[in-house]
């Protein structure tokens, strides 16, 4: 017997495409009955928005075998058997391996990339032309047990200031769960490491301004009941769910762009696979000239420099990373104290 399969027409700048969906009727979240095909049409609906999000960079896909409860794993690797019009570029990985990912240059692809089982899009900072340069600066905010996405606000609020006193315009974004993520664009004319080192600066700022409601500790057994700015997410192979990339949680939440004016009264719950296509037709994308004036991190740099005159270093780097110059020791300060 064949298999359950359908074909969707998408759009593109080089007209229509007929991408074949397999298993169209399976069931992707349980909770409300939302099959592949529905997310297919998702990424159909909103897609001049996402490829400008995400388009034209590497991108790692987070793929399922069954609904979202199931099994997952992430692919780097373009997947086997990727139309002739999708195109995949060579990144360095921190091992200083080397493999090519997957690009999306049209929604075409990212609908193929659904047909592959995707669900989570994980672009890099940086273009396809010029990997190792990343072009925009990214703060994840990171709300920790006892504090919720409400605590994230008035953070993100005073790391937009922050960011403007650096000669840097920031933009806005739900995580599609608890967080939010900042992003400002930037010249790409810094490597991964400096560019770690402005967000590093810029996280240190938005701490001395709000000690008890933010912390830049890497272990948690140091954060308490407070948002932890994530300025881990600005290394090299690390990334977070694109703009307008679904999440893979029970409700089909998205990862949506928000306007500033909007953010304190925005419910990250209102933002899913069914609702977003209508609130980009009504309202339009509040990123949509995102890269017209990139900043430079010079500012944030120097402020980096300045702090570590005042002996602030390195951070920890993740635990996948090898061991860094200047990295404080990788093992928990309760750990620690107990072999002293």
């Amino acid at each position: 017997m064949a298999s359950e399969h359908t074909t969707l027409i998408v759009n593109g700048p080089h007209g229509e495409r007929e991408i074949r969906i397999s298993s169209p009727s399976r069931v992707m979240w349980p909770r409300l009955g939302l099959t592949k095909l529905d997310l297919a049409r998702y990424i159909a609906d909103v897609g001049d928005a996402f490829v400008a999000a995400n388009g034209d960079r590497p991108i790692s896909l987070q793929r399922f075998s069954g609904d979202i409860d199931g099994e997952q794993f992430f692919s780097k690797n373009p997947p086997k058997g990727a139309p002739d019009f999708i195109r995949s570029v060579m990144v360095v990985y921190p091992s200083a391996r080397s493999h090519p990912q997957l690009v999306i240059d049209e929604a075409a692809a990212a609908v193929w990339a659904v047909q592959m089982n995707t669900v989570v899009f994980h672009p890099w900072p940086s273009r396809a032309g010029n990997p190792d340069n990343p072009d925009q600066l990214r703060i994840d905010l990171d709300p920790q047990p006892g504090t919720t996405f409400q605590d994230a606000i008035p953070a993100a609020h005073e790391l937009r200031k922050v960011l403007e006193e650096a000669s840097l315009t920031p933009y806005i974004k739900t995580s599609g769960n608890r967080g939010l993520h900042i992003f400002a664009p930037i010249e790409p004319v810094r490597e991964f490491l400096d560019v770690r080192h402005a967000v590093i600066a810029a996280a240190r700022e938005l701490e001395r301004r709000m000690p008890d409601k933010v912390t830049t500790a890497w272990w948690k057994e140091e954060r308490g009941e407070r948002v932890f700015v994530d300025f881990n997410q600005a290394n090299r192979d690390r990334t977070i769910a694109g703009a307008y990339s679904p999440r893979a949680l029970p409700n089909a939440t998205v990862s949506c762009p928000v306007d500033w004016e909007e953010l304190d009264t925005t419910d990250p719950m209102a933002f899913t696979i069914a609702t977003v296509p209508e609130r980009l037709r009504t309202t339009g994308d509040p990123w949509a000239d995102m890269h017209e004036k990139p900043g430079r991190i010079d500012d944030l740099l120097g402020w980096w420099e300045r702090d570590v005159e005042a002996g602030l270093g390195e951070l920890p780097f993740p635990p996948d990373y090898p061991k860094m110059p200047g990295e404080p020791p990788r093992v928990q300060p309760s750990r620690a104290r107990k072999k002293s």
